[in-house]
């Protein structure tokens, strides 16, 4: 018996895929993937992109438990929890969220969806291109590439407390990621939304 079950992808733009004109972003990808797959003969994963531009922590834990109620699979349910890269930004002198309170909305999500699903997976902030790194961009924001290891320290921190997994784009992106991010230096090209999901379809694998 085939079971339907959903995938909730929570996060800011770089979840929305902004920026992508080609294949809409990592989890559009999955979500074709997972339809494909379903047409297979394989379980019915629904992806749900609920990726939100400009979004920090603050606003997820505003919304998770709604966005959870109103999609919970009798299935099962994975949840993708993908921040940090508005978060840590400093905009009219001040952190957006400081690296306390993204500690603090981490736990919160965490404790939120577990209400719904143990499948929980938090997502590794990219890092910057050169020409942004420590420099305040036409939106205000200003982001550091030093900021990005403390966030994404955090975010192993919590799946090792809380026995998840985290799924780390950083490490593949960091090397090449001058061709692999989009001209304005945040959001990955399609280049490199299509390598992270190719790193993410063996998680996806696992429900299908």
């Amino acid at each position: 018996m085939k079971r339907m079950i959903y995938a909730l992808f929570f996060g800011d733009s770089i979840t929305y895929g902004e920026y992508d004109g080609v294949f809409g972003g990592w989890v559009d990808i999955l979500k074709r993937y997972a339809l494909q797959k379903f047409h297979e003969g394989h379980n019915e994963l629904i992806v749900y992109n609920l990726g939100i531009g400009g979004e920090t922590t603050e606003g997820l834990i505003k919304r998770i438990p709604h966005e959870l109620a109103a999609r919970n699979s009798a299935d099962g349910n994975v949840v993708f929890i993908a921040y940090g890269a508005n978060d840590l930004a400093i905009k009219n002198g001040n952190k957006m969220v400081a690296p306390e309170d993204f500690t603090a909305n981490i736990e919160e999500a965490i404790r939120i969806a577990k209400q719904f699903t143990t499948d929980i997976y938090l997502v590794s902030i990219l890092p910057f291109s050169k020409d942004v790194d420590g420099i305040e961009v036409a939106s205000g924001k200003l982001r550091t590439n030093d900021e990005v290891l403390t966030y994404n320290s955090i975010l192993k921190g919590m799946t090792e407390k809380h026995s998840l997994t985290y799924i780390d784009f950083y490490s593949a992106l960091v090397d090449d990621k001058e061709v692999l991010l989009s001209q304005d230096g945040v959001h990955p090209n399609e280049k490199g939304y299509g390598m992270m999901a190719e790193i993410a379809i063996p998680t996806i694998e696992k429900y299908l």
